[in-house]
């Protein structure tokens, strides 16, 4: 007998050991893929922060933290899920209920900024000033107001956008993380899906920081001359169509 509980105990742990590196593998496959496939991990920070003019340095901070949010939420889920023996089921029900709230409010968000952005160009559009100089002659000049000119409101506004973007993935989930990830590898040790989440999480928030960085650099390459005042309405309409790519393609 104990002969055998020595064998069965080696064995498990062998099974143990080869698992929890597959399930790793795995996590980082699946992190690449379920980021690369979303547009919504990467396409709101590359448009708002053109729009909104962020330094490079800001927008891969603020897209770091909303990927830092947005992993955090499913493994503490996860995490809890398991400890408490939750059915694989409720938190599979959970998760999609959170990723269409989270579309849903990307949607709102996309589309208020959009409205906001038209406005904003309509407002901003070019216009003629005549003045009539000493000599008597006539002469127009036409300008734009630049986003300097801005009011004070819209200026205090804007800090807001980061905060609003970071909620909305704090609520968005990682749907593949807990059911084809965490909880095999919680059948095998706490350490095991521990390790798997990480690596999940580093492959997700990696992606996510470098897609954006290159996409910021190469459209910063882009002159867009005139449409430089519908840069806000065509983020805001992106941003609203990434909503609605995950709430009706199930990106």
């Amino acid at each position: 007998m104990r002969w055998t509980f020595k064998t069965a105990s080696r064995n498990l742990r062998g099974h143990m050991t080869e698992a929890i590196p597959i399930l790793a593998g795995t996590a980082a496959l699946i992190g690449l893929g379920h980021t690369l496939a979303g547009p919504d991990h990467y396409l709101p920070f590359i448009v708002m922060g053109k729009a909104r003019k962020w330094s490079m340095p800001k927008t891969m901070w603020i897209t770091f933290l909303c990927g830092l949010g947005h992993v955090l939420g499913s493994i503490l889920l996860g995490l809890i899920g398991a400890a408490l023996g939750i059915a694989l089921s409720k938190l599979e029900w959970f998760e999609a209920w959170r990723g269409n709230l989270a579309a849903q409010l990307l949607m709102i968000f996309g589309f208020t900024y959009c409205v906001w952005g038209i406005h904003r160009a309509i407002k901003n559009r070019p216009h003629s000033h005549a003045h009539v100089h000493e000599n008597g002659t006539l002469h127009t000049h036409k300008h734009t107001h630049s986003m300097e000119h801005a009011h004070p409101h819209e200026q205090k506004v804007r800090p807001i956008t980061p905060w609003i973007l970071f909620t909305i993935f704090v609520l968005g989930p990682c749907e593949p993380l807990i059911p084809l990830i965490m909880y095999p590898a919680a059948e095998h040790s706490w350490w095991g899906m521990l390790l798997v989440a990480s690596i999940f999480a580093v492959a997700t928030i990696s992606t996510m920081m470098g897609v954006v960085l290159a996409a910021s650099w190469g459209i910063r390459l882009v002159p867009i001359g005139t449409f430089e005042r519908y840069t806000h309405a065509l983020a805001g309409a992106a941003i609203c169509l990434s909503g609605m790519a995950i709430q009706f393609l199930g990106l």
